[in-house]
């Protein structure tokens, strides 16, 4: 339970979860794969776009199969933004890739696409584009790197469900693509993700990773008469209890995302005459993206700034957040090569950066107290 009068993130009901989870135990059939598995990959493919969703016991799972896919081998390099989560990195060092860190640009807070071009190699076997926020990065240009370098793009959608890049949904647009379902995201099961299968080539294995490394899906098609261990891989499905809650989230996401729109919006329109006053800036979004929605976040001028408000925010027993300390300065990414000073936006970033509570089932009255204690406070 939390003790915040306005917390950073409360989870909201679409309405019939417990429903679905009742009827998923009825049905006899809870673990992965089931029919609520099967109608939320369904869901997911009509909303991005991707001709094949599959879904995961979380995003950073996804990504793991990503690594598996690409067939890494020690010394090969996958470029990664510095400033994200760690499963970015994470996956792909499991598999004993190279991380290279990339810096971000100033104003998405994206993978800065001139960065990446100076750091591609002959060993460059993948470019993770992450959509911060859920604002797109600029794929156009990473897609072109990548077809230049024989390298793969993977998006790395953790925040982009709904979410376009010229008219192109989030997680559509390079050969592979993750998404969370983690209960801080916009539709949430507590813990989930999902695998977006854009290039054909990818899909059979992908299959077979996902479910211990048989063949078991084809099994179940009655393409072959019995299932056995064929390659690598883990347990990666989803339960469809899980599913069950995520596909009464679905049937409300209409209403979630207005919902969100207007809270990003009333944020930016409430708060824009006091962030020109106190050098405060908002994360850009380009005419040609469409945002999910997802956080709202604001870069202090540094960190005292940062801390303070915070501080502010927490007297009125509101609950405001920094985010991703950058990878490259972090212990295990100071064995990649990481040094201060490398990525140079990203640690300044990192140091203004605050994300203000951000959830779908808060009300209008929650949201003025936010907006009136930011303004109340003066860098």
């Amino acid at each position: 339970m939390t003790t915040w009068r306005i917390p950073f993130n409360r989870v909201g009901l679409g309405g019939r979860e417990f429903e679905y989870i009742s009827q998923a135990v009825r049905n006899g059939f809870v673990a992965g794969n089931g029919p609520f598995c099967i109608s939320c990959e369904r869901e997911l493919e009509r909303i991005t776009g991707s001709p094949h969703a599959l879904l995961t016991s979380s995003c950073t799972h996804a990504l793991e199969m990503c690594a598996y896919l690409l067939n890494l081998e020690p010394g090969d390099e996958v470029i990664v933004p510095s400033f994200t989560f760690v499963s970015t990195a994470l996956a792909f060092a499991s598999r004993r890739a190279k991380i290279v860190f990339a810096d971000i640009r100033p104003d998405t807070l994206n993978i800065d696409e001139r960065h990446v071009e100076e750091l591609v190699t002959s060993r460059t076997r993948a470019i993770v584009a992450v959509h911060y926020g859920g604002i797109g990065c600029e794929m156009d240009r990473l897609e072109e790197i990548a077809r230049r370098s024989g390298a793969v793009v993977i998006e790395d959608a953790a925040h982009g469900l709904f979410g376009r890049y010229r008219g192109r949904g989030l997680g559509s647009i390079a050969p592979l693509a993750t998404l969370s379902f983690h209960e801080t995201k916009n539709i949430t099961c507590g813990e989930g993700g999902a695998l977006l299968v854009n290039d054909e080539r990818f899909l059979e294995r992908a299959h077979i990773l996902r479910d211990k490394g048989t063949n078991r899906s084809k099994f179940l098609k009655g393409q072959v008469d019995k299932y056995t261990w064929v390659d690598t891989g883990s347990s990666y499905l989803l339960s469809d209890i899980l599913a069950a809650f995520l596909s009464a989230q679905f049937e409300a996401s209409l209403d979630i995302q207005r919902r969100r729109e207007a809270i990003w919006r009333r944020y930016s329109e409430g708060l824009s005459d006091w962030a020109g006053r106190n050098g405060v800036r908002f994360q850009s979004v380009p005419d040609h993206c469409s945002p999910a929605w997802h956080l709202f976040a604001m870069v202090m001028p540094d960190t005292a700034a940062r801390d303070a408000l915070i501080s502010h925010l927490a007297s009125h027993g509101i609950l405001a957040v920094f985010h991703y300390q950058p990878l490259n300065l972090s212990r295990m990414g100071v064995t990649y090569g990481g040094r201060p000073g490398q990525c140079p936006v990203s640690e300044s970033i990192a140091t203004g950066l605050l994300r203000l509570p951000f959830f779908s089932s808060m009300t209008d009255g929650e949201q003025e107290d936010v907006i009136r204690a930011v303004a109340g406070f003066g860098v």
